[in-house]
């Protein structure tokens, strides 16, 4: 019996010695480190003053399960970026990413570094001189998508033939969340001096956080309903003219003769 318990162990170990020394291993031998929340199912009674509790050995050895903390969302890391990062900030910005992109690319790259108390500090007082002057401003990560954005659009305004009146920049924020759906302040958009009165290709300019400037092209149109509007689409899709509904379901037409 000895001899075989002796052939076996000597087995184990010429195995793990194949294993631990082999360069290129399968498998990870670090144990994963989690935490498991638990709790008593049996509360312990208190003691008198000055004594230790008394466990009864086998009903306070029972628990319960609680929480597994690997079934926890994965954490964000914080970081505090050194220049402006495109979907992430720009420099002196807090921002939480994962953990994988923090350590691989906005650490590595030196494009972020950690939220220390010195960091913080060095940021803040580059923030406060930088305040007041306009000229030190920097544009927001959304403000640069914005202004992206704005530099490739089109917008069409439509005007009725029928009547008579100037176009404001009241009516051209509505076609811009309309048509667009972006929202323009009237106080950060600028149009021509000469009044628009008639049809024509005109230009309108967006303002930016006070910053950016982006000149957008405009065209004056003719209005057009929503529904003849997406017939002309469809006719320009198609060469046929859009099938129209019928006005009455084919439950409530008279039944034909036989």
């Amino acid at each position: 019996m000895w001899c075989r318990s002796h052939f076996v162990l000597e087995g184990l170990v010429r195995v793990f010695n194949k294993v631990t020394v082999s360069p290129v291993q399968n498998f990870s031998q670090t144990a994963c480190k989690n935490t498991v929340v638990v709790e008593r199912w049996w509360q312990v009674p208190l003691a008198k003053e000055g004594r230790p509790p008394r466990l009864h050995p086998r009903r306070h050895r029972i628990y319960k399960l609680v929480e597994d903390t690997k079934h926890r969302p994965p954490e964000k890391l914080e970081l505090i970026l050194t220049q402006t990062v495109p979907k992430f900030g720009g420099r002196g910005d807090t921002v939480m990413v994962k953990k994988s992109v923090g350590r691989n690319k906005l650490l590595a790259e030196g494009l972020a570094v950690y939220p220390s108390p010195e960091n913080k500090q060095m940021f803040e007082e580059e923030r406060k001189m930088l305040e007041g002057s306009l000229e030190g401003r920097r544009q927001t990560s959304t403000g640069e998508l914005t202004v992206k954005l704005l530099k490739s659009c089109h917008l069409e305004v439509g005007l009725r033939n029928n009547v008579r009146y100037e176009l404001t920049k009241e009516i051209v924020c509505r076609c811009f969340l309309r048509r667009l759906g972006m929202f323009v302040p009237p106080h950060a958009l600028k149009l021509p001096e000469e009044p628009i009165t008639r049809w024509g290709e005109y230009w309108c300019e967006v303002t930016v956080n006070r910053l950016d400037t982006v000149r957008v092209p405009m065209s004056v149109v003719n209005f057009e309903k929503p529904r003849t509007r997406s017939r002309k689409r469809w006719q320009a899709l198609y060469g046929k003219p859009e099938p129209e509904e019928s006005a009455q379901p084919e439950s409530e037409r008279p039944a034909k003769d036989p």
